[in-house]
Order: C-alpha cells, then sequence, then structure tokens
C-alpha cells in the first residue's frame, strides 16, 4: 500500500493509488454484505456501524486518489491525519472483527478467528502502552531520523512506511477504544486513558518540533513546514478528542451498571419492621 501526491498535494493517478483505492472499496463492500446477512438473518446489526465502516474506507480512497491541501509537507501530514488517525479510528468503531466472528458459522474457522483473538501475542499488541509505542514511535522514528528523506527515492520503502502509518493507527485505535472481543487483562479504562493522554502529548510535541525543524535530509519551505506542523497538532487533538469521548462513553456506561446493581442488591443484614 503506498500513498503518493504531487509536489503541492495534487491526487496521485498512479496504479499503485487506483489499487489502493480499489482495495479499500473491496472491503467496504464486503463489511457492508455480511452486515446486510446478518439482518437478513434476523440478527440486530446498528446500521451507525456500517456508516462507520463506510466513512473510514472513503477516507482511505480520498487519501489514496484526491487532492490533499498545501505544499509537499503540509499533504504528507494530511495522509499522516487520515490515514493512520480518522480512518481507523472510524474503521475501529465499526467492530469489524465482532461482525467477522457473528457471521462465521460455529467450526474450525471461527473458533481459530477467537483462539487468535484470546492469544497472548494477540494481548500483547493491543496492550495501550504497547500499541502507542508502535504508533508513536514509528512517527518519532519517521521524522527525526533520515528514513523520511530516503523514503521518498525507494518506493518500496516508501510502501512499507506507509503499510506501518496505517496498521499502526489501526492498532491502537483498537488498543483504546476496545471494543472487539480480545482477551481480557491490561486494558482497563484507567491503563488506556493514561495512554491516549501520553500519546496524545508525544504526538503534540512531535508536531512543536517539526515547526522548528523539519524532517533530517529535506528543504521544506518555511511556509509549508509551519502549516504541517500546525495542522499536525490542532488535526491529532481532534482525533484524540474523539477517542476520549469513546472512553468517557464506556466509563459512563460501566460506572452506571455498577450503581444500578449496587441500587438493586439487599443491603445485608436489614432486618423488616412489619410487626412479626
Amino acid at each position: 500500500m503506498t500513498f503518493a501526491h504531487g509536489p503541492h498535494g495534487q491526487a496521485a493517478t498512479g496504479p499503485w493509488a487506483f489499487l489502493v483505492g480499489a482495495a479499500a472499496l473491496l472491503v467496504v463492500a464486503a463489511y457492508l454484505t455480511a452486515a446486510a446477512r446478518l439482518r437478513a438473518r434476523g440478527d440486530v446489526w446498528p446500521r451507525h456501524r456500517d456508516a462507520a465502516f463506510a466513512s473510514g474506507g472513503a477516507v482511505l480512497v480520498w487519501a489514496a486518489t484526491g487532492p490533499l491541501p498545501g505544499g509537499p509537507f503540509t499533504a504528507h501530514t494530511a495522509l499522516h491525519l487520515l490515514t493512520g488517525m480518522t480512518a481507523p479510528l472510524l474503521l475501529v468503531l465499526a467492530r469489524p472483527l465482532t461482525l467477522v466472528l457473528r457471521g462465521l458459522s460455529p467450526g474450525r474457522g471461527r473458533r481459530g478467528l477467537l483462539a487468535v483473538a484470546h492469544s497472548r501475542p494477540a494481548a500483547l499488541l493491543v496492550f495501550p502502552p504497547v500499541a502507542a509505542l508502535l504508533d508513536l514511535g514509528g512517527l518519532w522514528l519517521l521524522h527525526h531520523t533520515p528514513l523520511f528523506a530516503v523514503a521518498q527515492h525507494r518506493p518500496l520503502l516508501h510502501a512499507a512506511v506507509q503499510v506501518h502509518l496505517v496498521a499502526a493507527g489501526l492498532l491502537f485505535a483498537f488498543a483504546v477504544c476496545r471494543l472487539d472481543p480480545v482477551r481480557r487483562g491490561g486494558g482497563g479504562l484507567a491503563v488506556r486513558g493514561v495512554t491516549l493522554l501520553a500519546a496524545g502529548t508525544a504526538h503534540a510535541v512531535l508536531a512543536k518540533s517539526l515547526y522548528a525543524d523539519g524532517p533530517p535530509g529535506t528543504a521544506f519551505a518555511p511556509v509549508d513546514l509551519h502549516a504541517g506542523a500546525r495542522l499536525m497538532y490542532y488535526g491529532g487533538d481532534l482525533v484524540e478528542l474523539a477517542l476520549a469521548l469513546v472512553l468517557a462513553v464506556q466509563w459512563y456506561a460501566s460506572t452506571g451498571r455498577a450503581w444500578t446493581r449496587g441500587r438493586s442488591r439487599p443491603v445485608r443484614g436489614s432486618v423488616l419492621q412489619d410487626g412479626t
């Protein structure tokens, strides 16, 4: 997967761009088909999840083929926000793993997928601090080493970098939201909240550092560099705010259930005073 845009963010017209766009559309079509089959057999599957997944796919298609704003660095930052933050959040909100599990018939395939989801390696990958390190660590490595400059002249390396950014963004959104069934443990609300706060801080510091100086080996115009850094800073805040909202809803739901259980539990040692 690679996303290549021209010097001023205009749409790329190479075969890779259209291949990525077509792949995203096919995945969205597969999701919507699976959701329709669930409803046809009488299962409930909220349509807002369809909308979230379709929107995530549309973001990827736009990132691959549509025009991006500003100069080269601003376009790069917009690409990062679209493919590494916005699209992953939308796709994760659609609960794709849950959909696949509910669509599979009981058997070896479903048991195998559940075994993978509940395995120790999967639990390690979706442990929020690990997911944040893979995501933010990759961004810092890209922007504060010669990797950025070198990747611009090596298509395969550039493609590998883009794949990592998308995959790491998906992993981080999955680890923070934790909406699909995975192995329990290590991903409580407190851990996820603190990790999100730390990751947001690291992302903001990265944006500020790029405002002062671009990636090593590059020579972006100051206006372009500053615009891209501001976009990274404020755009990242918006996506992180959306992630925080997901956590807030989960906290509200969990505390509400606990409060309801506490209200319905009889007080130990109470005595009925009815005169008998």
